[in-house]
């Protein structure tokens, strides 16, 4: 089972960039997202990407605002984030190891391994 260190997060104007990096302990599955909650609510996914063929998909709520990337080399995902909103303030998590679904956005993606969590606060 991998370890997933999440890193990146903070505090930004609307508008503002934040780039979120993800580290894993083991080499780089097949397929890899970031997901993001807010309490009380369900978590997102967000992002994802098949790292055999660099298929991406995205949510519509952030798509043309998010990158999704994957440097196989050092074993971590990035998301990219720019023109940030108030509506993106929750908790980003990156997850792997698909246990169901297609590598994508998609209800049914469910992933075995999860990382902790970091907290991106967007002040309008």
């Amino acid at each position: 089972q991998a370890q997933l260190m999440e890193s990146g997060g903070g505090s930004v104007q609307a508008g503002g960039s934040l780039r979120l990096s993800c580290l894993s302990s083991q080499e780089i599955y097949s397929c890899m997202a970031w997901f993001r909650q807010i309490p009380g609510k369900e978590r997102e996914g967000v992002a994802t990407i098949w790292t055999r063929s660099d298929n991406r998909d995205y949510d519509a709520s952030v798509k043309g605002r998010f990158t999704i990337s994957l440097d196989k080399a050092k074993k971590t995902l990035y998301l990219q984030m720019n023109s940030l909103k108030s509506d993106d303030t929750a908790m980003y998590y990156c997850a792997a190891f698909v246990l169901s679904g297609p590598c994508r956005i998609d209800p049914r993606l469910a992933f075995r391994d999860w990382g902790q969590g970091t907290q991106v606060t967007v002040s309008s």
